[in-house]
């Protein structure tokens, strides 16, 4: 709302040396402060903070060690981490990333505080005012934002396999199966070339 009504708390933004020097132009603020770059600056203001954290904490997650050993094979800097140290958290990171994503698609039926918007919630308060059939269009609004937010746990289900491959539990319980088996295998080699040498 804030961000909203900025044109309304400074109707001009000047172009001017600050402190009371002389002013060059100004320029009217709602054709800078857009209704579609109010609700971005909003939105954005409001979720920067939890992706930075879920962020910092998954590259946090990478041991230094990984950092050091690939140093010690050559590799620069950008090579490790676009190599080595990012997609190793990318499986940790998924998850609370793809909630915040869901979590932001919903609060954007908090943008209708914004005067003249054109969300999915603005339309239908607009179109029921126009027909008097609030809680008809209310469950349609209500069935969109389930589908939208369906497809994004979709898209969140498939990425948090594709980043997770090797790290399951079944894939190694399988393979220490197979290390116990070449392992048994060798020791019944050994045992039979022993034998045959005695």
């Amino acid at each position: 709302m804030f961000w909203g009504l900025l044109a309304v708390l400074y109707p001009t933004l000047p172009i001017e040396v600050p402190f009371g020097g002389p002013q060059f132009a100004s320029i009217e603020t709602e054709q800078v402060v857009t209704t579609l770059a109010t609700t971005i600056i909003g939105l954005d203001l409001n979720e920067n903070a939890y992706l930075t954290e879920i962020t910092r904490s998954g590259l946090e997650s990478v041991d230094v060690g990984q950092t050091e050993a690939a140093k010690t094979l050559g590799m620069k800097p950008s090579l490790i981490m676009r190599r080595v140290i990012v997609p190793q958290p990318m499986r940790v990171i998924i998850l609370p990333l793809g909630n915040e994503t869901i979590g932001m698609l919903k609060t954007t039926s908090l943008v209708l505080a914004v005067p003249f918007t054109l969300d999915l919630q603005y339309a239908t308060s607009a179109m029921a005012n126009r027909i008097y059939a609030p809680i008809p269009l209310l469950v349609v609004t209500a069935f969109w934002y389930l589908v939208m937010t369906s497809v994004l746990m979709i898209g969140q289900h498939f990425l948090k396999q594709y980043f997770g491959r090797g790290f399951n539990g079944r894939s190694s319980s399988k393979r220490l199966r197979r290390q116990a088996a070449i392992q048994a295998a060798g020791t019944t080699y050994k045992n039979i070339a022993l034998e045959v040498e005695q």
